[in-house]
């Protein structure tokens, strides 16, 4: 049986994501369970899910996609070139298979940027972008704040090249309407646990360093202790992992349709 989860905010877009899913998603012979974001009572459920041995999928923005608005409330602006990802039993996905090329070429085609550039060999400072507060908590078991003082201070022990801050932008910050490519103009590398501002960084050619669990996770350095030791991984490599990150992400579209379901279950 599937259930499904939504906010009870009447604009969240679980609204319009999760029965897509119940309409797309034909393996109902158990009880599996979708959850929009983190938001609300997802993370006591998705526990309980875990406690029971219940099957569960997270679903959140793409990785290689157009963006929606997201204040002050969410708005799709284009359902063709608007992708959401589907990952099961983490809010990245673990599934790398890389697919045939076909969905990257069709992302190519909508005029969505999927171009990765050649590695920067560049001497300046590193970039530190957090994950959401929620987001780090359930990861990393920490506030947002001691996650960063806790990362900085052991960049620290190894390089004395300057460290930056990138928050998530918000219409209260300081970062809100700025672009992380310039902030990463000049940057030795991008440290974070689960922000997709890792892809952000291997698509304009800096090396990151990421959680095991992030979805950049192939192609980066997990541990900090080598700050000055970056990895590169070559065309090969990147290619692949792009052509996986592609089979998790899909339009409201292709999931009402059954295509998620059937990309995700040739995978697994």
């Amino acid at each position: 049986m599937i259930h499904i989860h939504t906010l009870p905010w009447d604009k969240c877009l679980s609204h319009q994501l999760m029965p897509a899913i119940k309409k797309g998603w034909k393996d109902k012979g158990k009880d599996i369970h979708f959850f929009w974001g983190l938001a609300g009572q997802n993370i006591r459920q998705i526990k309980e899910c875990e406690e029971r041995g219940d099957e569960w999928w997270y679903v959140d923005v793409g990785y290689l996609t157009e963006q929606i608005t997201r204040y002050p409330e969410p708005i799709i602006n284009n359902y063709d070139n608007t992708y959401f990802r589907i990952c099961k039993g983490n809010i990245h996905t673990e599934i790398m298979k890389p697919g045939n090329g076909d969905r990257l070429k069709d992302l190519s085609n909508k005029g969505i940027d999927t171009n990765i550039e050649d590695w920067k060999n560049n001497n300046g400072h590193i970039l530190v972008c957090p994950s959401s507060p929620t987001v780090t908590h359930y990861i990393n078991n920490m506030t947002q704040d001691d996650w960063i003082n806790q990362t900085i201070n052991k960049i620290k022990e190894y390089t004395n090249r300057e460290v930056r801050l990138r928050n998530k932008p918000r219409p209260s910050n300081k970062w809100w309407n700025t672009d992380i490519k310039d902030d990463l103009k000049g940057a030795h590398s991008l440290v974070t646990n689960m922000s997709l501002s890792a892809v952000d960084a291997i698509k304009y050619g800096i090396p990151v360093f990421t959680d095991i669990d992030n979805i950049a996770s192939p192609v980066s350095h997990k541990d900090i202790s080598n700050i000055e030791n970056t990895i590169r991984p070559d065309k090969l490599i990147i290619n692949d992992w792009v052509n996986s990150i592609v089979e998790n992400q899909f339009t409201i579209r292709e999931i009402e349709d059954g295509i998620a379901f059937k990309v995700l279950k040739e995978q697994i």
